[in-house]
């Protein structure tokens, strides 16, 4: 969408030149207004290269285990939230104007005190009952949750544009 409303996209890969990422060098004005770069969450650098010259930034990056393959808390939560305070740092760096960060239902419902209840921006899983949890999606909703906690609190600590999809 952004590309093809004419918008410089500054997108952050693994390996730019990986032909698992050709299908976006294919979007509409990708080859004048999409800029790759590679970049991995616990890089600031690489992160502050790739957000520099951006007015605004999306932030969607969070491990995620898949089926049948359990991640520990090394693996998730670590690079979740050391991730999201590199990009909010680099955003910092950059004067970004608006950080939109891409969350998810596991941050706000996981809380035994709201059940059957309309879910609201004060509402947070919480992290204690998720440590009682077992299943390997258990440390991904951790993250979410002490993820978007994060975002949030930088938003207040930094006097900046924040918001959660």
């Amino acid at each position: 969408f952004l590309l093809s409303r004419g918008y410089t996209v500054h997108g952050t890969v693994r390996d730019p030149c990986d032909e698992k990422n050709d299908h976006l060098k294919k979007l509409d004005n990708a080859a004048k207004n999409l800029k790759l770069f590679k970049a991995d969450l616990f890089d600031y650098e690489g992160l502050s290269t790739a957000i520099s010259g951006c007015s605004g930034v999306f932030h969607i990056a969070c491990p995620v285990p898949f089926e049948g393959v359990p991640l520990s808390e090394e693996e998730l939560i670590i690079p979740a939230l050391t991730g999201t305070k590199n990009v909010l740092e680099a955003c910092t760096e950059a004067k970004v104007k608006k950080v939109v960060v891409v969350s998810s239902i596991a941050a706000v419902v996981y809380n035994p005190k709201w059940p059957n209840v309309a879910k609201n921006e004060d509402c947070w899983s919480d992290t204690h009952f998720l440590h009682s949890l077992e299943g390997y999606w258990t440390y991904y909703y951790l993250a979410k949750t002490l993820m978007e906690r994060e975002a949030i609190e930088w938003s207040k600590r930094n006097l900046a544009d924040v918001v959660t999809v």
